[in-house]
């Protein structure tokens, strides 16, 4: 979900992940090594999918004017690009396309498109184009981490501000909830009064956004791969390769299922299937991810040593946290004025589904026997990251318009709470009753009120188009084996499960940016050799 990776601290979004704006030129910037770029890239991406980012100038959510008349085809218009912390190197435009295509007589709305050159000389004819996370993540700012990757090594590369998203009008963000959810890390994570406040907050803005003239129930899945589609025809290409993470593979596997006309290859980089994706299924992936992280540390003989009991130690720390929270005054990671935090036991997992952007990976097995030790420290200093939020970046109108209309209908709240017990016998009703990083979301889509679309976006994609399925072990968004698991109706598929790794694979790993670069040249043969060389880090040991 993230960016599934799906509010700040203890109140994560689902799968989004709003990455900075970080824009460089790698032919006229000097670039930071992969390792700082990475952990400054995930760490903000996690901020994203806490909600922690969120207002775009007030004219970027106001309905946009102009335009093609109402009923006629979508059509590109090229304009400057957005304005970002560095300039977008490339051209920019928008798409206009009708915001309901049930309603081909309604507004039209725009959506921002950067189109960045390929590094080579003599590039291909079919480009690679980018599907963010989230739902509702920055897709603008995932560029850096694209180029950085060599992604348009070969291929011009891209890059479309999904709709209801920041940069393109309208922007579904929600201040509102931004605000609470900055608020919301000194609170308890599962208290109901902590529920209602998210729920008032996202009132708040769903009432805003209706009178600003936005029709919610047309943020969806089905709408936003079409607009997909109709870029592609308004641009002219003839054939290109689609690469998207997350949510963005959910939506990528919607557009190949909808829309299989023009696109060359597929690559999807931990996977959201559309078939299965649901509240309970964010228990699943959570079980998977941290047990993984657990394995590895088994494996690893000093790391085994000093942490012995990791399964152990987690549900004792989720079940005294739980009963007994602690309240703590700690600066954010980056420094400042210190905050009020509250560690309960919902806040420990959701801080570990949170995939290594607030505690990395290779720092949890420390963090949990600190935490056992009385040493709150790391993981308050962690939740205090999301106490100082950007406003109103992250989209969360479109996270919860697609998440209360594909993802949670169908299942009830003891369906979530039975799948969590499922995964994580012993742990306390109360943590157990809440999806990780979705809490209290079926009281959310009471006042989100859009309808369900589960008949027709919970299908999974049967294809012979050429497909990449990337994975990482340590993923407790997108559980590693729901790869493989998409690959069964994608007999053309490769899939690649990555050691070590969270959420969002390809930036984070030489070996799966290499893999997929390779795929792009030759989608029905990629080179995977360089997979059984991974290993996952060592972890960190403390005195």
């Amino acid at each position: 979900m993230a960016e599934h990776d799906i509010g700040p601290g203890p109140l994560p979004s689902f799968s989004g992940t709003g990455t900075p704006v970080q824009s460089r030129d790698r032919h006229t910037h000097p670039r930071r090594s992969r390792r700082a770029r990475t952990k400054a890239a995930l760490l903000a991406a996690c901020l994203g999918a806490l909600g922690a980012i969120g207002t775009a100038p007030s004219s970027a959510q106001s309905p946009p004017v102009g335009g093609p008349p109402p009923g006629h085809p979508a059509r590109f218009v090229p304009g400057p690009c957005p304005q970002t912390p560095e300039p977008v190197p490339g051209r920019c435009g928008f798409l206009e396309v009708p915001e309901n295509r049930e309603r081909p007589t309604g507004r039209t709305i725009r959506l921002a498109v950067a189109i960045i050159p390929a590094a080579s000389k003599t590039p291909a004819a079919d480009p690679v184009v980018f599907m963010e996370g989230g739902p509702g993540g920055d897709a603008f700012g995932a560029i850096p981490f694209l180029i950085d990757s060599d992604v348009n090594r070969d291929r011009d590369l891209i890059v479309v501000a999904q709709r209801g998203t920041l940069h393109s009008q309208p922007n579904l963000a929600c201040p509102e909830m931004d605000r609470f959810n900055a608020t919301a890390v000194g609170l308890r994570y599962d208290a109901p009064s902590t529920g209602q406040g998210l729920v008032r907050a996202a009132k708040e803005c769903r009432d805003r956004l209706t009178a600003e003239g936005n029709d919610l129930t047309a943020y969806n899945t089905i709408e936003n791969a079409a607009d997909f589609a109709a870029l592609r025809k308004a641009l002219g290409i003839k054939k290109w390769n689609v690469y998207g993470y997350s949510y963005g593979t959910d939506l990528g596997l919607t557009y190949l299922r909808r829309h299989p006309q023009g696109i060359r290859s597929l690559a999807i980089d931990s996977v959201v299937p559309p078939q299965i994706v649901s509240l309970p299924w964010a228990w699943d992936s959570a079980q998977e991810g941290i047990n993984a992280i657990f394995a590895a540390c088994k494996a690893q003989t000093a790391c085994k040593s000093r942490y012995p009991e990791l399964s152990r130690t987690l549900t004792e720390q989720v079940r005294r946290l739980e009963a007994n929270p602690l309240t703590l005054t700690v600066p954010p990671p980056g420094g400042g004025t210190p905050v009020k935090v509250v560690l309960d036991g919902g806040t420990l997992v959701n801080l570990l589904v949170a995939n290594g952007r607030l505690v990395p990976a290779v720092d949890v097995p420390a963090a949990l026997y600190e935490l056992a030790d009385g040493n709150p420290e790391r993981l308050a200093r962690a939740q205090a990251a999301g106490a100082t939020p950007a406003i109103g970046e992250f989209a969360h109108g479109l996270t919860h318009s697609v998440a209360c209309a594909e993802w949670a209908p169908g299942f009830s709240k003891r369906d979530v709470l039975k799948a969590g017990r499922q995964a994580f016998p012993g742990w306390p009703d109360s943590v157990l009753a809440h999806a990780p990083q979705l809490p209290f979301e079926h009281d959310l889509c009471r006042v989100w009120n859009v309808p369900d679309r589960t008949a027709v976006q919970r299908v999974a994609t049967h294809s012979k188009v050429p497909a990449l399925i990337i994975t990482g072990t340590f993923d407790a968004k997108t559980g590693a084996s729901w790869g493989p698991f998409t690959g069964r109706t994608l007999p053309r598929s490769t899939a690649v499960v990555i050691p070590g790794i969270t959420h969002w694979v390809v930036p984070q790993e030489p070996c799966a940016a290499s893999v997929l670069r390779s795929f792009l040249a030759r989608p029905t043969a990629p080179d995977t050799g360089c997979v059984p060389e991974v290993e996952p880090k060592p972890f960190t040991i403390i005195p």
